[in-house]
């Protein structure tokens, strides 16, 4: 008896495949086995990527934080410091924010922080 074989199951797979590989350059758009690798290890990345992407932003705001403490005559350690000591609750996003979008309050927070 011959094997049977799948093929409407398997031609739907490769399409679901090739469809959303489509906008790739060169063969990995078109090619089953080129399109197929490139879109498991592209979600592999995203899966990664999607963690990296919170250690990326907390170092922005820290380096962000730093830079406008400077200003202020202290350091970063030294300000994260003295805010924990003043029960101050400011997240670092909200921190970093601030410094960029509205520096008068932040230098308030930074005046609050060195009495």
């Amino acid at each position: 008896m011959p094997r049977s074989v799948n093929s409407v199951a398997s031609r739907a797979r490769r399409k679901k495949i090739l469809k959303r590989t489509k906008g790739s350059f060169l063969s990995r758009k078109n090619v089953w086995t080129v399109a197929k690798n490139s879109w498991e290890k592209g979600q592999l990345y995203a899966y990664r990527d999607r963690r990296n992407k919170k250690r990326e932003f907390r170092a922005l705001w820290i380096q962000r934080i730093n830079a406008a403490v400077r200003e202020h005559g202290m350091s970063y350690s030294e300000f994260m410091g003295a805010i924990h000591k003043h029960g101050i609750e400011i997240n670092r996003k909200v921190l970093a924010d601030l410094a960029m979008n509205n520096p008068q309050a932040f230098a308030e927070i930074v005046k609050t922080v060195k009495k």
